[in-house]
């Protein structure tokens, strides 16, 4: 088992357990398609690319909400894999939806823990891209804890990236951007492709929380952060 910061004896989760209703059509396309599309939670390493039918680059996306902004861009690169990580019952739900939806042959699901998703099924230097937007800030200080931006996880997670290949975080809680900023640019595997901040992505989809960010006036912040290597 790997050991670090991030980790104590109890395992400090990125989430609580929350009594999220699942709307009638969530939970028909849950039972319906989770069997085809998602991945049980393993202790043994996964290939994430063998997951599809073809071998084009894949990207890891954690904690993608209701699946609105995976499943666009899934449809808008269909030469990119996406292997989707989210506890939340509901948002599954949906995006199986979305993939039905939208023929989308490039999608795959892991409904469960994503710290525990990473650390036991995704071998190093598997995957192209990791995806992390408008995760949970945990504003009070005393669960600062439970970010899933947060010392020693980084390193595990850069690990899980080919070289060359790429960290995307995405945030609208300004002093959860420069925490992020300072930790990753201490994560010795990593490397910023900016001075500090990024700037916005031309392919990554605006989300519900970027609407909402926008209406209550907070700034969003992007990093970009490469893997040491070619």
């Amino acid at each position: 088992m790997l050991v670090g910061e991030y980790r104590d004896k109890t395992h400090i989760k990125s989430y609580v357990k929350r009594a999220l209703r699942m709307s009638d059509h969530q939970r028909r396309a849950y039972d319906r398609l989770a069997p085809l599309h998602c991945i049980p939670l393993s202790d043994s390493p996964i290939d994430p690319a063998g997951l599809f039918t073809n071998r084009a680059r894949t990207i890891v996306e954690i904690g993608f909400g209701m699946g609105a902004a995976t499943a666009e861009l899934a449809a808008r690169r269909p030469d990119w894999n996406f292997l989707g990580i989210e506890v939340y019952k509901p948002g599954v739900g949906k995006l199986l939806s979305l993939v039905e939806e939208h023929d989308l042959s490039n999608v795959r699901i892991i409904h469960d823990d994503a710290i525990l998703a990473m650390e036991r099924m995704i071998a190093p230097n598997t995957i192209d891209g990791l995806h992390l937007f408008f995760p949970d800030p945990w504003p009070k200080k005393r669960h600062h804890k439970r970010r899933i931006i947060r010392s020693g996880l980084t390193s595990m997670f850069a690990e899980r990236i080919r070289p060359g290949g790429y960290l995307y975080f995405v945030t609208d809680w300004e002093e959860y951007a420069h925490r992020a900023l300072e930790i990753l640019t201490n994560t010795p595997e990593l490397v910023n492709e900016y001075e500090s901040f990024a700037d916005p992505v031309p392919w990554r989809p605006r989300t519900a929380f970027e609407a909402k960010a926008a209406r209550a006036g907070r700034p969003v912040r992007e990093l970009l952060f490469r893997r040491h290597g070619s």
